[in-house]
């Protein structure tokens, strides 16, 4: 119960003081509460976002801007861009030409994503290309910028990437998404890995809220507020806060009130000591309940 939960150690009103964050699809939802979180701990922002429709058609710079407005109404320091965080050479261009003003980047958000849900009969291979290449190629293309920027500068900083429950268990009609947040899943595993030594953190968000881009899937008709995309927000300023420093490689989940860690653990396993090791599928079938105890 929420009732027993500890009070506060202390004030947290300026986790993010004196940080930069970049945030993809930032415009709105998920993206835009995050930037609302981050800019009230103190963090100066650069908010990316195309300003397209849910599907990816479109794109609407006015978008990105009035999200920009809100947050400079309230004495936060923003720049914006609303370039295609999928095309190598617009993520190139935007990494290297950070206005200097704003300082290092010490914090990315992959945010940005689309929707165009199908089951596997009915899947265009149009809609998974670009459903794979806004979620994973994005996130790929701006972590590996980011992340050789932090290398040359071994100043350390956070990566948060944006998974999801279908990408951790799967769900119906959605196999391009599952398969593009199976794949960041992926990505944040070895990026924190490889990133370790420069004491760059990379961990994941997997959040189920109601947004644009999820309000028509069966489970949200109902939901009102207690699924939404201020549930999130906090979990996102945990993960790139120093509250959070002996975190990488972690997928937090986040469901309305209801947080927990998404983990992929092998079972304890048999060995076969005869015949070399080598099983028969005979064997594999007779002591499988052993095989895939944990």
């Amino acid at each position: 119960m929420a009732d027993d939960l500890p009070a506060p150690a202390s004030d947290s009103s300026s986790l993010l003081q004196g940080r930069v964050a970049l945030i993809t699809g930032a415009g709105r939802g998920v993206g835009l509460e995050i930037a609302r979180a981050y800019a009230a701990q103190g963090a100066q922002l650069i908010l990316n976002d195309l300003g397209c429709e849910a599907d990816g058609t479109g794109r609407d710079p006015s978008i990105v801007e009035a999200a920009a407005d809100e947050l400079r109404g309230k004495g936060t320091i923003v720049f914006t861009n609303c370039d295609d965080m999928s095309d190598s050479q617009a993520v190139e261009s935007l990494f290297s030409t950070i206005p200097q003003e704003i300082g290092a980047v010490d914090i990315l958000v992959n945010n940005a994503g689309i929707a165009q849900d199908s089951n596997l009969f009915d899947l265009s291979v149009e809609a998974w290309d670009q459903v794979l290449r806004v979620h994973l190629r994005s996130t790929f293309l701006c972590t590996q910028a980011f992340a050789r920027v932090l290398r040359k500068k071994r100043q350390g900083g956070s990566i948060i990437n944006m998974t999801s429950t279908s990408g951790m268990l799967g769900n119906l009609g959605q196999l391009n998404e599952s398969s593009a947040k199976a794949g960041i899943y992926g990505l944040t595993r070895t990026a924190s890995i490889e990133l370790q030594k420069y004491g760059v953190r990379v961990n994941a968000l997997a959040a189920i809220a109601k947004t644009r881009l999820t309000e028509k899937l069966p489970m949200f008709e109902k939901v009102g507020d207690t699924l939404s995309a201020r549930h999130v927000a906090p979990a996102a300023l945990f993960l790139a806060s120093d509250l959070a420093s002996d975190l990488s490689g972690t997928v937090l989940s986040v469901a309305g009130g209801r947080i927990s860690t998404f983990e992929l653990a092998e079972s304890q396993g048999r060995i076969k000591e005869s015949d070399e090791g080598i099983w028969t599928p005979e064997e594999i079938a007779e002591n499988y309940g052993s095989i895939s105890r944990r």
